[in-house]
């Protein structure tokens, strides 16, 4: 029988996890996280998205502020503010929500970050040490670090097996690439475009997809008991949110699978969450 992943009740416990923590560092520390939610433009999915980072980071106790900007924000403001940010004692955690306004550089402005408070894990110092497997405290994709979280909740073994990503994006493909790499998986990447996608596909243990194309991967492409982690969120034209798995069809070959919505998406603000609590700890204590 399929497992339905319920990554909305994995992410609950990890937030009261986390609001626990939140509460005893205010208590016995007087330490309070803090992160900081940087928006340009007018994008309806992002400001739902990030408004949601924010109100969920209020209702944990963490210290959060929104900074919204005009489409039309020069580079030089964005990041004059980043700079503020990164000189503001009462934040741990920056993070600019994607995608950004044309004019903008996402290099340039990643880049900007304090890698001690780059929560979402992308600035090159940070993804150097992931790619390097490097011992130590530093922060990681907040996706990715999710998709990990269900695997290793969900006891699915890494080891040996063959997993294989579809979609190369900075904030998912690659950093997933480098996490499973280093939980000793044999990893292939692809793209949408790749030559015969489904061949690539069928021989996955572990398939991740990540590419923005409602159901890209059909039954057809889908090993029998193949675990299957969705990680697009489409809406559709009648204003229904899908993945980029045909859910109905491949539940019935997986041994266990991502709903959307309910799956990744929740454990993406849970672990942001519990990143940034993890920043304040390691800015306060090394």
């Amino acid at each position: 029988m399929t497992t339905i992943i319920d990554g909305k009740a994995l992410a609950k416990r990890i937030n009261a996890q986390t609001q626990e923590l939140v509460a005893q560092l205010k208590e016995k520390q007087n330490i309070i996280p803090g992160i900081a939610v940087v928006i340009a433009g007018d994008d309806a999915a992002s400001l739902i998205y990030t408004r949601n980072k924010h109100n969920k980071a209020i209702k944990l106790g963490i210290n959060s502020i929104l900074k919204k900007f005009p489409a039309d924000v020069s580079q030089d403001e964005l990041l004059a503010e980043i700079e503020k940010l990164n000189n503001d004692d009462t934040i741990d955690a920056i993070l600019v929500q994607q995608p950004l306004p044309p004019q903008l550089d996402p290099e340039v402005i990643t880049n900007a970050i304090l890698p001690v408070k780059d929560v979402d894990g992308l600035n090159p110092l940070n993804l150097g040490k992931l790619f390097a497997n490097q011992h130590g405290n530093y922060p990681v994709a907040c996706t990715p670090r999710g998709i990990m979280r269900i695997l290793a909740e969900y006891n699915i073994d890494l080891h040996g097996k063959n997993a294989v990503i579809v979609g190369r994006s900075i904030l998912v493909g690659k950093p997933l690439l480098a996490l499973l790499n280093n939980a000793n998986a044999t990893v292939t990447m692809a793209g949408r475009n790749t030559r015969d996608l489904s061949a690539l596909t069928k021989t996955a243990d572990i398939l991740i997809v990540a590419t923005g194309v409602p159901h890209l991967i059909k039954a057809t492409d889908v090993k029998p008991g193949a675990v299957v982690i969705d990680v697009g969120i489409n809406r559709l034209s009648d204003g229904k949110l899908t993945g980029d798995v045909d859910f109905e069809a491949v539940r019935a070959k997986a041994q266990a699978i991502t709903p959307v919505p309910g799956g990744v998406g929740p454990m993406t603000i849970a672990t942001l969450m519990e990143q940034t609590v993890d920043l304040a700890e390691w800015r306060h204590h090394g």
